[in-house]
């Protein structure tokens, strides 16, 4: 049982001056049949990430249907929590309007980055979202001191929101230094969030950090798969849990193959969704999204 990799699906190609390079952190969002919008974050030539969308065809034979070739998501005004940049974290469907969760971007001062997350409302299906809010919904507090990363987000029913998103633990003297972990927040509306200070998944010896917990709810509990990063590359890892809460690792239950050329020797930042009975995954592979982002199917 293992991750059949089916090939590199997307390379930057858009002219928008926003979207020149990168194409990092994909999320899908079905459309209808094989069709999905795939959101990324793609980036500037200074280095600011704006969020872009393609149309793809998930199949055995997958392919690019449609590439958008204006963002969708710019970054947010001079000295706004997003003004560096937005990551895309997760979209969540609604009857009346789609949610997308994503990670604002500051840089400079003592420390490379802070992070906070914020949400966007609007249609995944035509592609179209604005910030509810210049602000953030989810910033450092008293719970996480330094900076947060990559939201998941569930909605379980009427008033039954979750989220598991990254966290710094600390800083080092150098970026490697750092440790990053997963904590998990709940809310009734999606929008004000109630944390809790558990580490739901740590890094183990060897890592310096687990980040973009993509988590799906099963009949008995939840899974997750995560990105890994010890001193060297990143991969994907994976955890089991009955409550979202206490998770085990598992992370050879789900194996990678071998690295193909377009990865560059990692894989990262998984996106994992159900369509037709079958496990696929969206992922990155080195320079955060640089070489675009492919595609592998689950064969039990």
């Amino acid at each position: 049982m293992a991750w059949r990799k089916l090939g590199q699906l997307f390379v930057p190609n858009s002219t928008h001056p926003a979207l020149v390079s990168h194409s990092a952190l994909p999320v899908p969002a079905h459309l209808s049949g094989d069709l999905f919008r795939i959101f990324y974050s793609g980036r500037d030539s200074s280095n600011r990430s704006s969020v872009g969308s393609v149309v793809a065809r998930i199949s055995e034979q997958p392919r690019i249907e449609e590439s958008s070739p204006e963002p969708l998501l710019l970054p947010g005004s001079l000295g706004a929590f997003d003004d560096a940049g937005v990551g895309v974290g997760s979209i969540v469907r609604g009857q009346s309007e789609d949610r997308l969760y994503y990670m604002g971007w500051n840089i400079g001062g003592s420390v490379p980055w802070r992070n906070a997350i914020g949400v966007a409302v609007g249609s995944a299906s035509e592609g179209r979202f604005e910030r509810l809010s210049a602000g953030p919904v989810m910033d450092r507090d008293p719970v996480d001191h330094f900076s947060l990363s990559y939201p998941c987000v569930l909605n379980n029913g009427p008033d039954q929101w979750e989220m598991w998103y990254g966290t710094h633990i600390e800083w080092g003297a150098e970026k490697a230094d750092m440790s990053h972990a997963i904590r998990r927040a709940i809310s009734a509306d999606g929008i004000t969030w109630k944390r809790s200070p558990q580490i739901v998944v740590d890094v183990e010896p060897g890592e310096v950090a687990v980040v973009r917990p993509s988590v799906h709810r099963t009949g008995d509990g939840y899974r997750m798969w995560f990105a890994r990063r010890g001193h060297g590359a990143y991969d994907i890892a994976y955890a089991v849990s009955r409550d979202g809460i206490n998770w085990l690792r598992k992370d050879a239950k789900f194996p990678m193959p071998e690295a193909e050329g377009w990865e560059g020797g990692a894989a990262t930042y998984p996106a994992v969704f159900d369509h037709g009975g079958r496990l696929w995954l969206l992922y990155n592979g080195a320079g955060y999204g640089k070489t675009g982002f492919g595609l592998a199917v689950w064969e039990a």
